[in-house]
């Protein structure tokens, strides 16, 4: 496994390559790293794939974007980083987060993408559910009563702890740049692009995925013409962790 470095829009980039052949591209989810791939990525590099992963910008060992990022910026930079590595043409491996970016490069780029592969991806926006508008009202009252003079010297590390007991995790351990792009990234409805999609795709999600939901994996498969669907019997959100063997089974028979 080769660890390398390369300046990308202007930011330190790290990322991890390994294995020699047609070029898999992974793009890991909010939170994640290169390094959290790292039992896949040994596993298809060594059939014969050249397997790159890199910290997206705000993650692991790459720097923080300077403004507040959306997905087209994420997409900007991917096709710059397949630049400089001179990738003309990839498969894509997006999770979570990685799937917003899959989504829009493939949408927008299908000559970049060879093949697409959405694991426990997000990008649908749905509309907030009663638990989501309780927390909401309920962070307006938390920042209000936080808002005191008194009060006010605690406030962050009281917003932290009460997104952390909400089960917000990925929002509290942000740093206040993050938490922007998050908000960004959020905000933003990937649904319209399904349709645009016309490469060959796979879909993979596990069953008992609690952070986006396993109904989503079949809204995908409607709207994404070339699909396939895989459900993972027993997984959560994260196969690349929960069952690495299965997951890289199932992305090279895709491959392959």
């Amino acid at each position: 496994m080769n660890k390398k470095t390369v300046l990308i829009n202007g930011l330190e980039t790290y990322y991890e390559i390994a294995g020699v052949g047609p070029a898999i591209l992974i793009l890991h989810g909010w939170g994640g790293s290169s390094s959290s791939w790292s039992k896949i990525k040994t596993t298809i590099a060594g059939n014969g794939y050249s397997v790159i992963c890199p910290d997206f910008p705000g993650f692991g060992k790459s720097q923080v974007p300077k403004t507040t990022w959306g997905i087209s910026e994420y997409v900007e930079w991917t096709r710059n980083f397949m630049k400089s590595l001179n990738l003309d043409k990839v498969f894509i491996i997006g999770h979570s987060f990685g799937g917003r970016v899959a989504i829009s490069l493939t949408s927008h780029y299908p000559e970049n993408v060879e093949s697409l592969i959405l694991c426990s991806s997000a990008g649908i926006k749905h509309d907030p559910s009663l638990k989501t508008k309780t927390i909401f009202k309920l962070a307006k009252i938390w920042n209000a009563i936080f808002s005191l003079k008194l009060l006010i010297g605690i406030k962050d590390r009281a917003r932290d702890f009460f997104y952390l007991f909400l089960r917000h995790k990925d929002y509290a351990k942000a740093n206040l740049a993050m938490k922007e792009i998050m908000k960004k990234v959020l905000a933003e409805d990937l649904s319209p692009l399904l349709s645009k999609i016309n490469v060959k795709t796979l879909i993979v999600w596990g069953d008992k995925d609690k952070i986006v939901s396993p109904k989503d994996a079949f809204i995908f498969k409607e709207k994404i013409e070339k699909s396939k669907l895989e459900l993972l019997s027993g997984v959560g959100h994260s196969p690349h962790l929960e069952e690495p063997e299965k997951l890289a089974d199932i992305i090279l028979k895709f491959l392959n």
